[in-house]
């Protein structure tokens, strides 16, 4: 068995794949300006861009959104959100943005999935919530514009191409739902899919 790259050998692949990318890279800048304290893109924008690179698609696959998380605890309203949405349809309009605050997630969550959680404590613990370990992950522009990686599971299941629930706040039921809607294999024939 070929030895396993290290963490920092797939964080320097990610950073080439996004900065070789025609439109991640607009979009972290378009982020950027808005100027926002802690920020990333990430989730399936990220997934995307790279199973699109590993499965040498030449067209990147459909995003229903690009996912663009933020921490702010001082502005919990969903009106920020917007705002913030709309000044990125502005700056880069052929992009579907959907912009989060991730300290207000506890606001709403239950009403989404049913059950109550706490609040969170910061960008990198939202990050480590999200639904599956290939899509823990979350890019950034540091204020030097070099590339910044949020990955608080690693990277190995992003660029092994598995799909794995993460019961940080995942439900089996949300994860099945999700595995059967959005059908990776029909996109990524070399996905690997963990059952839960």
């Amino acid at each position: 068995m070929p030895p396993q790259p290290s963490p920092a050998a797939l964080e320097e692949r990610l950073a080439a794949i996004v900065g070789a990318s025609t439109w991640f890279m607009p979009a972290l800048r378009a982020v950027q300006g808005l100027g926002l304290a802690s920020w990333c893109i990430g989730a399936g924008a990220v997934r995307n861009l790279v199973w699109d690179v590993l499965h040498r698609h030449e067209r990147p696959s459909f995003l229903s959104d690009v996912d663009v998380a933020y921490f702010d605890r001082d502005r919990l309203d969903p009106e920020r959100d917007a705002e913030l949405q709309r000044q990125l349809a502005a700056t880069l309009p052929g992009l579907p943005w959907e912009v989060t605050n991730q300290a207000a997630v506890h606001t709403w969550f239950e009403n989404c999935f049913g059950h109550a959680v706490a609040p969170l404590r910061s960008l990198d613990e939202a990050v480590a919530s999200w639904p599956e370990y290939a899509t823990s992950v979350g890019v950034y522009l540091r204020q030097d514009h070099s590339i910044g990686v949020i990955a608080p599971y690693g990277l190995q299941d992003l660029f092994g191409m598995v799909v794995r629930r993460n019961p940080a706040r995942v439900s089996v039921a949300t994860y099945r739902e999700r595995i059967e809607r959005k059908r990776y294999p029909e996109r990524w024939p070399r996905v690997t899919i963990i059952p839960a």
